[in-house]
C-alpha cells in the first residue's frame, strides 16, 4: 500500500534534507510538505494522510476526529507533544511519536553562548562599534560596563534534566560553581547542591532555565520574585515561554542593571510591540527566535529519529 504522507510544517526545519532520506527508505511514499499551515488550511491537506508531520500545527479532537479513518501515525518533528490531543489519538488507534534528547548539546550550547555573550555586555559593545560611537571615540577601548568572568560564579540551574546536566557539565568547565533548583521537587539527590528558588535567584550571577511548562513552572518567576535576582545578574530561559513573566521581567529590567537572554516565549512569534521589544532595555537582552534546539548536527538527528519512527511504525 503505498503511504500518504504529508509535513504540514516543513518550514520550522529551515533547509532539511528529510524528502530525500525518507524517500529512500520509502520510494513508492506519497509525500507532500507544505511551509507552513493555517488552522483554516489544515483539514484540507491533512485529508487522506495515513501518516502526518507536524512541529507545531495543531491537531486537536475536531481535527482527529475528521481524519481518523484514514490517519494512522502522527510524527512530531520535535519532542513537545502538546500540540495534539493525545488521549483522542489514543481512542482513535492513532499513533503519535515524537523525538527525545535530539536537542541537548546544542541548547546547552545556546545557553552558554547566551551566558558568554551578556557577560561580555555583548549587546551593548557591538552597538557601540557598529553604531559609530566607537570611530569618534577619543580612547582605543570602552569598559563603561564591568566585563565578568564565569569563573568563580555561581551558576542556577532550574530544571537540572539531561539539559540541566549539560549546561552544569559547560558551566563547570568555565568554573563555575553549579546549583541547581528542581521545579518538580523530587530531584533532589544529584550530585550539586539542591537551592529553594529564592535563594537561587539572590546567590547565582547566571540563572539558566531548562524546566517544561506545566502547573508547577507557569508563571514560575515574576514581580514577585524577579526583584531576588541580584544586580548585575543573568537570566536565560531555553525552556519554554510561560515559566517567565516578560512582562514583569521587561518592568524589572528598566529598574535595574540585570541581564536576559530568552529563546523561548509566551507567544510564539513575539507580538509587535511586545515589553521585551523596547529599545531602553535593548542593550540588557539577547533574544533569539526559538532555534536553540536546532543547531545542524542536532537537525540531523531529529530529521533520523522521524525517518526511524515512520519506518519502525510500518514494519
Amino acid at each position: 500500500m503505498q503511504e500518504k504522507i504529508v509535513f504540514l510544517d516543513g518550514l520550522s526545519l529551515g533547509e532539511h534534507d528529510l524528502q530525500e532520506k525518507l524517500l529512500k527508505k520509502l520510494p513508492h511514499a506519497d509525500y507532500t510538505e507544505y511551509p507552513t499551515t493555517t488552522p483554516e488550511q489544515t483539514l484540507e491537506r491533512a485529508k487522506g494522510a495515513t501518516i502526518i508531520l507536524s512541529n507545531k500545527v495543531v491537531l486537536d479532537k475536531e481535527m482527529l476526529n475528521s481524519l481518523k479513518d484514514k490517519l494512522k501515525l502522527i510524527c512530531i518533528t520535535a519532542t513537545g507533544m502538546n500540540n495534539v490531543d493525545l488521549e483522542v489519538a489514543k481512542e482513535y488507534g492513532i499513533e503519535v511519536k515524537n523525538v527525545a534528547g535530539y536537542s541537548t548539546k546544542s541548547v546547552a550550547q545556546h545557553t552558554l553562548m547566551m551566558a558568554l555573550a551578556l557577560s561580555a555586555k555583548l549587546p551593548l559593545y557591538d552597538f557601540f562599534c557598529k553604531s559609530g560611537y566607537y570611530a569618534s571615540s577619543a580612547l582605543f577601548t570602552n569598559l563603561a560596563k564591568p566585563l565578568e568572568l564565569l569563573y568563580g560564579k555561581k551558576w542556577g540551574i532550574i530544571g537540572l534534566g539531561s539539559i540541566g546536566q549539560e549546561v552544569a557539565k559547560l558551566a563547570t568547565a568555565f568554573g563555575a560553581e553549579v546549583c541547581y533548583h528542581s521545579t518538580s521537587g523530587k530531584n533532589l539527590d544529584a550530585a550539586y547542591p539542591h537551592k529553594d528558588l529564592k535563594t537561587l535567584l539572590q546567590q547565582c550571577f547566571v540563572l539558566s532555565i531548562h524546566a517544561p511548562l506545566n502547573d508547577k513552572t507557569k508563571n514560575l518567576l515574576n514581580k514577585s520574585n524577579l526583584q531576588f535576582i541580584k544586580n548585575g545578574a543573568i537570566l536565560i530561559n531555553v525552556g519554554r515561554g510561560g515559566i517567565v513573566n516578560e512582562e514583569d521581567l521587561a518592568n524589572e529590567l528598566k529598574k535595574r542593571e540585570i541581564y536576559a537572554g530568552l529563546d523561548v516565549f509566551t507567544k510564539e512569534p513575539l507580538p509587535q510591540n511586545h515589553p521585551l521589544l523596547d529599545k531602553e532595555i535593548a542593550n540588557q537582552l539577547i533574544l533569539t527566535p526559538h532555534n536553540a534546539w536546532g543547531y545542524e548536527t542536532s537537525k540531523h538527528k531529529l530529521i533520523d529519529g522521524v525517518i526511524k519512527n515512520i519506518v519502525e511504525f510500518l514494519k
